[in-house]
Order: C-alpha cells, then structure tokens, then sequence
C-alpha cells in the first residue's frame, strides 16, 4: 500500500552539508569531523547513539607510546629496494618490548605484506609513503577472509589481526602501487572473461581483522591492487579524514578493478567521517558472508550500528549493501556529498539470503548516477544444490535530500525478496531518466513532499 500526504509547508531546507576535499598531501580533521555526533541522537530502531560515536579525537604522536622510528632501526628511505624484513624485523622488535608505534618518518619504502602484533601501531609522517611492492611474490599466502569466505589468498600490505588498539595516523601515504596489478587483470579479463576478482593474484591495500578500537585517522591510502581497506569482525572501528583514491579516478587512464575505498565486514559500532573517496568500485560497501548457507557460518555475521556521515564520494557507490552480506542492522548515511555513483544500492544476491534492516539516509547533496537502486546482483551465481533463499529489506528511510541525477529510483521486483515500510520524504529531485518500477511491490511505502523536475511526485 502507498500512502502518500501533501504538506502545505515543506520542512526548512536541507541539512547544511560541510564538504570534506582531502586531496593527496596533508590532511587533517575538518570542522565538520570534530563536530561530532550531536547528544540525543538515536539509531533508525530507536536506540541511542552511544557517546563513542561523539569522540573524534585523534591522538598525538606523543600519546601513542614508546617510538619505533624505522630510519634508526634498519630501514633505509630508498624507494627501490624491497625492505619488507626490515621493517617486520621493526614491528616485532616493538611487540617484544610490549609494544609501541612504529614511525616513519618524511620518504618513500618499498615493501611487501607486513604484520602488526598485539600493543603496535603505525604513524605515517606528512610527506611519508609506505609503498606496496608491485610483484606478488613479496606477499604471503595467508590464511584470510576476502570476498565473503575464509580461503588462502595474499596478505594486504598492510595486517593487524587481533590488535585491538590498532591505528594508523600521522598524515602520510600508503600507496599500494596498483597500476601493474590492474593492467595485468584487463588483460586476463579479455582472455578469460569469465575470470574472477581473485583469479589475478593481487593484494589489497589493508586488512585488519578481530580487532577491536581500530582508529584509521588522517592518512591518505591510495591506489590499491585490490579492495583497498578491509574490516572484518571488528568492533568500535572509526575511520576519520581519510582520503582513499584508485585507478582513473586517481589520474590513470586504466580503471583499477574491486578498489572498493572501505569494506565492512562482520562489523559492529563504525564511524566513518570527514572522508574523501574517488575508486573505481564500491566507496563504502557492507560485506558479511555469501552462498545459500551464509547464515549458519559462524564466520559470516551481521554488520549492526554504522554511522557514515560528512564524506565526499566521488565515481563510485556511497553505501552499499552486498553483494555478499547477510544481516544488516541500524546503518545511517547522512550529511555527505555524491558525486557519480550511486547513493543507496542494495545488490540483492539470489543465492543468499540477506536481511536489511533499519537503514536511514539523509541530507544527501551532489549529483550521484543513481539515487537509490535495489537489483538482483548475479556475478558468480552459484546455489550449490540448494534452493534458492528467501531475502528481505525493511524499514529504509531516505529523506531530505536534494540532488540531480540520471536515475532517481530503480527497484527490481523479484520473488527472491521482499521489500517493506520503505518512507522516502521531503526529497528534491531533478532527473531525466527513469523514477520507479513496481511501487505496489513495496509493502508498506510511503512518499510524502517529493519534487522531481520541479512537480509533485507522484503526480495526483
């Protein structure tokens, strides 16, 4: 059922969006990140924002405990040689100790993957670059979740598994150095064009993992092989002032295959502000598990209690769910500008089952692709010899925004999910292209004070 109600006043304006354009260089928190979370905010179901959602604070190079700098322990700023023992060597040597932050400082070094142990950190000076070696053999094969599965596949650059307290800080650069990786993978797309992400051995730029109080704050992570920023089960994870950037967006002319800037992966209690982020795959998308038993895999689970909020996303998707997640719960996107790409896209996989609930987006700015978007996405469909599951998205609530875009909504029926109380409300919208299919699919909706092109929509 539709309900639908006109309203003689329209609510006063839009939320006042501060643009976050962090570009390559320093960065630093912006007013809008040291704002905060405003007392009194609530969740979509109702349940109060916890106060850690408030602190943004970064910590001092000073406050992070006892200093590793890589020059005085080995390493060399020298850009051509692969140093990847040496600065283990470094990071092992702080954990021995009972920890401490590892530092470097102005320069550029080449390495492979890298692990962080228990008590570590990472501070990255301004004008500093930790650079990812462009050949594979420099990466271990590891243990590791990717794509929605627990396989052996190759370390990120960048590894912290159960490192609660885990950060990196500073202002410098990690660059993943992903142009040969890319080029590789085109090339054996057109070979193979049934290959898949993982067929052309990669790394990603960054996997942390079973951790808990993650702070990625103030660095740029730029042109990843592969995903570049990777979360799994992790819990109290915040990623402020980040600029995150790949691949054509980036000033190459080659696109930089699954970039995606952050994936969330069986998380819980994430911030994500004051960001900037320009890849050629999903900004920020919400991973969890995939297959037609993805529910009952103790390694998959639900992604609960995400704020995302006061970012710029540039080319690519703002906030997607799927295409391998199982239970969402309580996300907000709010406040943030969307420029190509789309805003809210739920790629509804039909060989898993997935529950999407309680999703709120608002004070949406920019020129975005697509609004809002839900299809059945098919990439490497396998049921395994089951039936095909049951999936569902109820209670999405997007309100108050006000952008020009190709597509303003495009919703696919199917018999594979069910849509409900859906609310979309006080929108401006300007869009030549196409603005909804099936409404009477949706249980439950409600449209109220929606302008696109300038008239009432629907019109009476």
């Amino acid at each position: 059922m539709i309900m639908r109600k006109k309203l003689k006043i329209r609510r006063s304006g839009i939320f006042s969006l501060m643009t976050v354009c962090l570009l390559l260089g320093t960065l630093s928190i912006s007013n809008s990140l040291a704002q905060g979370t405003n007392s009194g905010d609530k969740f979509p179901d109702g349940t109060p924002v916890p106060a850690w959602f408030s602190d943004v604070r970064v910590p001092e190079l000073s406050e992070q405990g006892k200093q590793y700098n890589l020059y005085d322990n080995g390493v060399q700023d020298d850009s051509t040689i692969v140093q990847t023992a040496e600065i283990q060597a470094v990071i092992d040597k702080a954990a021995a100790a009972g920890g401490g932050v590892i530092i470097l400082p102005k320069g550029i070094v080449l390495t492979g993957s890298l692990f962080f142990k228990p008590h570590t950190k990472l501070y990255i000076a301004k004008g500093a670059t930790l650079k990812g070696s462009d050949d594979i053999s420099d990466f271990k094969v590891v243990s590791t979740r990717i794509e929605g599965q627990t396989v052996k596949y190759f370390a990120a650059i960048i590894n912290a598994d159960h490192v609660d307290g885990f950060s990196i800080t500073g202002g410098g650069t990690v660059n993943g150095n992903g142009l040969r990786y890319w080029k590789a993978f085109w090339l054996r797309r057109k070979w193979n064009p049934k290959c898949t992400n993982m067929d052309e051995q990669r790394p990603r730029l960054l996997f942390v993992s079973n951790s808990d109080h993650v702070l990625i704050a103030n660095v740029n992570l730029l042109n990843s092989p592969f995903w570049t920023s990777h979360y799994y089960k992790c819990n109290h994870l915040k990623i402020l002032g980040v600029n995150i950037a790949a691949g054509t967006n980036n000033g190459f002319m080659v696109r930089a295959p699954s970039s995606d800037g952050i994936d969330i992966d069986v998380c819980q209690n994430v911030l994500v502000k004051g960001c900037h982020i320009s890849v050629n795959d999903d900004g920020l998308v919400l991973k969890g598990g995939k297959g037609p038993v993805a529910d009952k895999d103790p390694n998959n689970g639900p992604n609960k209690n995400i704020i995302v909020e006061n970012n710029t996303f540039i080319n690519c998707p703002s906030l997607t769910l799927g295409s391998e997640s199982v239970f969402t719960h309580n996300v907000i996107l709010r406040n943030c500008v969307v420029n190509g790409g789309r805003v809210l896209y739920l790629k509804m996989r039909p060989d898993t089952p997935q529950q999407h609930d309680y999703i709120s987006v608002y004070g949406i700015t920019g020129s975005p692709s697509n609004f809002f978007e839900i299809s059945a996405w098919r990439q490497f469909f396998d049921l395994k010899g089951h039936q095909p599951p049951h999936s569902s998205a109820r209670h999405i609530t997007i309100r108050d925004c006000n952008v020009s875009c190709k597509t303003f909504i495009n919703i696919d029926s199917s018999d594979q999910y069910t849509l409900s109380d859906f609310k979309l409300d006080d929108l401006t919208i300007k869009s030549p292209g196409k603005t909804y299919t099936r409404p009477d699919f949706i249980q439950g909706l409600q449209l109220e004070n929606i302008t696109l092109n300038g008239k009432n929509w629907p019109e009476q």
